[in-house]
C-alpha cells in the first residue's frame, strides 16, 4: 500500500499546475460564463452601425465611425474581462470548500501553492480564450468598415479634385485607425489588467470566506488604482519640505502593493490610431508579470497558514 507522502512524487511541479488550471478551466466554461461573449458582440455589430455627426469632406467621412469601433470593443472587453477575472477568482475557493474538492486535492497532498498557481491560470485560461475571440469579432467588423470607409473616402475625394498623393496619404490614415499591431498590444494591455485583478481576488479570497465580499473588495482596488497617480502626485505636492523623502518612500510601497491603472491609458492613444511604443507595452507586461507574481506569492502565504 503506497503511503501519502508518496504522492508529490508523481508528476511534476508544472504538471500538478497544469492539471488543476485545465480542471479550473473546464469547471469555469460549464458555468456558462461565455454568455458574456454574447452580449459583446451586440456590442460590438452596433457599434459598426452608431455614427457620428461628419463634417464636409473626405478625411472625415468614417473616421469617427472607426475610432468609435476600437472604443465600443476595447471598453467592452475592459469591462467583461475584469468582472471575469475578479467573479470567476472570487467563486473558485468558496466553490471548493462547499463541494469539498479542496479537501481531497489538499489530502493527496497538493502543494498549496501548486493549488493556487493551477488555479490562477485557469482562470487567465479563460481570459484569455475570451479575449481571443472578442478581438476576433472586433477585427472582422473593424476590417470591414475600415474597407467600406476607403472606399467611400477615395471616391469623395477624387470628386473633389484631390491629387492621388493626397489620396494615398488620406488612405494610409484611414488604415492606420483600422486593424494593426498597435490594436493586438492594446487588446494584450487588457489581458495584462485582467491578469492582475484575478492575482489580487486571489489573494483577498484566501483571507475571506465570502465571495461577495472578494468581489466587492477587488471592485473597489480596482477604481482606487485608476486615481493613485493623482493622489500621489497631489500628496507629494503638498507635503512639507521635510517630509519630501519620507513621502516618497511612502508612495513608493504603496504603489508596490496597490497597481497603478493609469499606466494603462496608452490604450486611448491607439484608439485615435496612434502607434503603442514597443517600450511601453514591455513596461505595461513587467508590471503585470510582478503584480501577479507579487499577489500570487501572498496567496500562498496567507492560504499556507489556513486549516482544512
Amino acid at each position: 500500500m503506497s503511503t501519502p507522502t508518496s504522492k508529490p512524487t508523481q508528476g511534476s511541479h508544472w504538471s500538478r499546475i497544469l492539471t488543476i488550471s485545465l480542471h479550473t478551466f473546464t469547471q469555469l466554461v460549464r458555468m456558462k460564463v461565455f454568455y458574456f461573449l454574447a452580449i459583446f458582440a451586440v456590442i460590438a455589430i452596433g457599434s459598426n452601425f452608431f455614427e457620428l455627426p461628419q463634417h464636409v469632406g473626405p478625411e472625415s467621412v468614417g473616421a469617427s465611425v472607426l475610432r468609435s469601433i476600437k472604443s465600443w470593443s476595447l471598453g467592452a472587453m475592459t469591462l467583461f474581462s475584469v468582472v471575469l477575472s475578479i467573479v470567476a477568482t472570487a467563486l473558485l475557493l468558496p466553490k471548493d470548500v462547499e463541494d469539498r474538492t479542496l479537501y481531497t486535492i489538499l489530502a493527496k497532498p497538493v502543494p498549496r501553492f501548486d493549488y493556487l498557481a493551477g488555479k490562477l491560470l485557469g482562470v487567465l485560461m479563460l481570459v484569455f480564450v475570451s479575449l481571443a475571440l472578442m478581438d476576433l469579432l472586433m477585427i472582422a467588423v473593424l476590417q470591414i468598415r475600415t474597407s467600406m470607409v476607403a472606399v467611400e473616402q477615395e471616391a469623395m475625394a477624387r470628386a473633389m479634385g484631390w491629387t492621388q498623393d493626397a489620396i494615398d496619404s488620406l488612405r494610409a490614415e484611414t488604415v492606420a485607425n483600422g486593424p494593426n499591431w498597435s490594436l493586438q498590444g492594446a487588446v494584450f494591455a487588457v489581458f495584462l489588467r485582467a491578469s492582475i485583478m484575478a492575482s489580487l481576488a486571489l489573494l483577498i479570497s484566501t483571507f475571506s470566506s465570502s465571495t461577495l465580499f472578494t468581489t466587492i473588495v477587488s471592485f473597489l482596488i480596482y477604481f482606487i488604482g485608476h486615481f493613485q497617480a493623482d493622489a500621489r502626485d497631489a500628496y507629494l505636492q503638498g507635503g512639507q519640505a521635510g517630509e519630501g523623502v519620507l513621502a516618497r518612500i511612502g508612495t513608493l510601497l504603496i504603489s508596490l502593493v496597490l497597481p497603478d491603472f493609469q499606466l494603462f491609458n496608452v490604450i486611448d492613444a491607439v484608439i485615435e490610431g496612434q502607434a503603442m511604443p514597443l517600450v511601453a507595452l514591455g513596461k505595461l507586461a513587467l508590471v503585470g508579470l510582478y503584480y501577479a507574481l507579487f499577489f500570487t506569492i501572498a496567496s500562498w502565504f496567507v492560504f499556507s497558514d489556513k486549516e482544512f
